[in-house]
């Protein structure tokens, strides 16, 4: 997935995870199951930006 098309989902499950903490609290169910979704964007973009530094990397 493109890093911009990571970012954007990434910036809107984080709007989502604050909406949900205001409304649910912070150790609701619902809360941690967005926060679980973030956590697994978030590892994606690290994943790519990882492989964009190896790919540039000089050998």
């Amino acid at each position: 997935m493109p890093k911009q098309s990571l970012l954007t989902l990434i910036e809107q499950k984080r709007m989502e995870l604050v909406d949900i903490v205001a409304k649910t609290g912070l150790n609701s169910p619902a809360a941690m199951k967005i926060s679980k979704e973030l956590d697994t964007l978030l590892n994606a973009y690290q994943r790519e930006q990882r492989n964009e530094r190896k790919q540039s990397a000089p050998r």
